[in-house]
């Protein structure tokens, strides 16, 4: 647990994590761990004090109540944590909601991480509630639009239900981040991750879509237990990947991300509008590496949050 002054008003267990966008956010832990753990890409919720529970309900009022007593209006975006707070039933998000517009009344953004498969017992209808009530955006990691893809890293999803909980925030009001993890397939799987992942954006027209380089912090052991044939993908062959992702891509107005210290290669740019200028950096780095500006290489969590 954070080892934090008594007097803080919200109860952390390490390690927390968060999208990058939510650098500025309260972080507000609804749950603890992720309801599915089984990814065998992810590494974030395994320590033991992250097993999987939602939090008590008094304990979260309690802790909005104090966060609005400490923080008053400064406060003017918030992260629902853990990994999925979208798994609480309806009831439980609504009443979170209208505590944070009550304690936190400046607050203008509310997000999460969503798993797409905690949305198929939600409507559309419950799923607008909670955008009426200040659910603004859910975080997607779809990893991949690729069944075999999503089967070999155990990702509990397919093309169909990742499309399917997309529309349905879509149709919410609610806004979409969509990741997609580069390498994701290895070198065997390389081009069909590529060329369905884009598919399934293709499909939803999420409002913003970011990649992120697959890595393992603490080994390999584990996503080759039910991946053995896994073969790494090489620098250049991560960026002919991303290039033919890029390609395969037809946007309108998609805000593009591929900034994470995981992407050796930064990307920025809205798509379709900068799609020419992205896949000409992309093929620019293929043709000629030791000239493009890439980063150090750095090993992050897959989420890297």
């Amino acid at each position: 647990m954070t080892d934090v002054n008594a007097s803080f008003p919200i109860r952390y267990i390490d390690p927390v994590y968060r999208p990058p966008s939510e650098a500025e956010s309260l972080i507000l832990p609804v749950t603890d761990g992720c309801s599915w753990n089984k990814c065998s890409f992810c590494e974030m919720y395994k320590a033991p004090q992250k097993k999987f529970r939602a939090r008590d309900e008094a304990e979260t009022m309690a802790t909005l109540r104090r966060c609005g007593e400490r923080f008053g209006s400064g406060i003017r975006r918030v992260f629902l944590a853990d990994g999925d707070a979208l798994v609480l039933p309806t009831r439980r998000l609504l009443g979170i909601l209208g505590a944070i517009r009550e304690h936190l009344p400046a607050v203008h953004r509310v997000s999460s991480y969503c798993l797409p498969r905690n949305l198929r017992r939600k409507s559309v209808s419950e799923l607008k509630e909670l955008a009426d009530a200040g659910l603004t955006m859910a975080y997607v990691g779809a990893e991949s639009g690729d069944d075999e893809v999503l089967n070999r890293v155990q990702k509990g999803e397919t093309y169909a239900s990742s499309c399917a909980a997309l529309d349905k925030l879509q149709q919410a009001g609610i806004k979409r981040s969509v990741m997609i993890l580069n390498g994701l397939g290895g070198r065997t799987l390389s081009q069909r991750h590529a060329e369905n992942s884009a598919r399934l954006v293709n499909a939803t027209q999420p409002e913003y879509l970011s990649t992120l380089v697959l890595n393992f912090p603490l080994g390999e052991q584990r996503f080759r237990g039910q991946f053995p044939d896994w073969q790494p993908c090489s620098q250049i062959e991560l960026f002919i990947e991303m290039e033919m992702f890029i390609s395969a891509l037809t946007l309108s107005r998609t805000v593009f991300r591929s900034d994470h210290a995981s992407n050796r290669l930064v990307l920025k740019g809205t798509l379709g509008a900068e799609k020419p200028r992205l896949q000409s950096e992309i093929r620019a780095a293929i043709a000629a590496p030791e000239a493009a500006r890439l980063r150090p290489l750095r090993t992050m969590s897959p989420q890297g949050l």
